[in-house]
C-alpha cells in the first residue's frame, strides 16, 4: 500500500509544486489571455480553470501506466486537492466570470464544503471499517470508484455527442486546444524535471501537470458559465484518457 501523505521533510516540496501548478500556471494563462483579448472566451476559461484544478483523482493510475511511480502523484493528488479552495482565490478573483469578491468567495467556499465532506467521509470509513484496510476491501473501493467514474465521463461529454452529430467546428477548434494544453504541459514539466535530474518524480509530476480534475469547479462556477464550458470540459476527456497511450512512448524515448 502507497503512503498518501509526505513525510514531513517532503511537505514544503509537494507545498511548492502545488504553488507553481495550482497558482502560478493559472495566473500566468490569465496574463497571457488578458493580454490577446481572449480571457472572457470559453477556451480562455476553461483553459484557466484547467490549470487552476487541482490534480486528477486518477492521476497514480495513470502514472503507473506510463511507466512511472505512483507515490508521488497520489501524495501531490491530496495536498493539491486540500489547498485547491485556497489556490483558487486569486485565480477566480481575476476571472471577470466571477465578477464580485462576494462571488469568489462563495465559490472558494463551496470548494471547501465539497473537498472536506468528501475526504472526511473517506477517512470516516477507512477508520471506522476494518474491510475497507484489507486487500479486498481495496479491490472493492477501486470498483466502485472505476464503475462512479464511468458514468461521470458519460456525464461530462453530453455535450460533445451533440456536437459531433451537428459537425460543427466548435468542438474540433476545442480538441485541438484540450490536447495541446494537457500533452503540452506534460512533455514540457517532463522535460524540466529530467534536465533539473528529477527522473524518479517527473513521470508523476508530468501527468498531474496536464490531468487536473476540472470538474470539481462545475459546482463553484456560476451556472450559466459551467452549462456553456460542458463541450470544453467533454472534450478535455479525450487527452486525459489517451494519456497512458501518448505519454508512455514519448517518455520511455525520452528517457532513452
Amino acid at each position: 500500500m502507497l503512503d498518501a501523505f509526505p513525510a514531513w521533510r517532503e511537505v514544503p516540496g509537494y507545498l511548492g509544486i502545488t504553488v507553481v501548478m495550482q497558482v502560478i500556471m493559472p495566473l500566468v494563462a490569465i496574463g497571457l489571455l488578458w493580454v490577446s483579448g481572449g480571457l472572457a472566451s470559453l477556451l480562455g476559461i476553461g483553459a484557466v480553470l484547467v490549470l487552476a484544478a487541482a490534480p486528477l483523482t486518477g492521476s497514480p493510475g495513470l502514472t503507473l501506466m506510463v511507466g512511472g511511480h505512483p507515490a508521488p502523484a497520489l501524495r501531490q493528488l491530496i495536498v493539491g486537492t486540500m489547498l485547491l479552495p485556497l489556490t483558487v482565490i486569486p485565480v477566480f478573483w481575476l476571472m471577470p466570470v466571477f465578477g464580485a469578491p462576494e462571488v469568489v468567495a462563495m465559490a472558494a467556499l463551496k470548494l471547501l464544503l465539497v473537498i472536506a465532506l468528501a475526504g472526511g467521509a473517506g477517512l470516516l470509513l477507512r477508520r471506522r471499517g476494518a474491510f475497507f484496510r484489507t486487500a479486498h476491501g481495496e479491490k472493492a473501493v477501486e470498483g466502485v470508484i472505476t464503475a462512479v467514474m464511468s458514468f461521470v465521463v458519460i456525464g461530462l461529454m453530453s455535450a460533445v455527442g451533440p456536437a459531433l452529430r451537428d459537425s460543427t467546428s466548435d468542438v474540433w477548434v476545442t480538441l485541438a486546444v484540450v490536447c495541446g494544453l494537457n500533452f503540452g504541459a506534460q512533455v514540457a514539466v517532463y522535460l524540466t524535471l529530467t534536465r533539473r535530474g528529477q527522473r524518479e518524480a517527473a513521470p508523476a509530476m508530468a501527468v498531474i501537470a496536464g490531468n487536473r480534475n476540472l470538474a470539481l469547479f462545475l459546482g463553484a462556477l456560476p451556472p450559466e458559465t459551467a452549462s456553456a464550458l460542458l463541450l470544453f470540459i467533454g472534450c478535455y476527456q479525450v487527452p486525459m484518457y489517451l494519456t497512458p497511450l501518448v505519454m508512455a512512448p514519448l517518455l520511455r524515448r525520452a528517457s532513452g
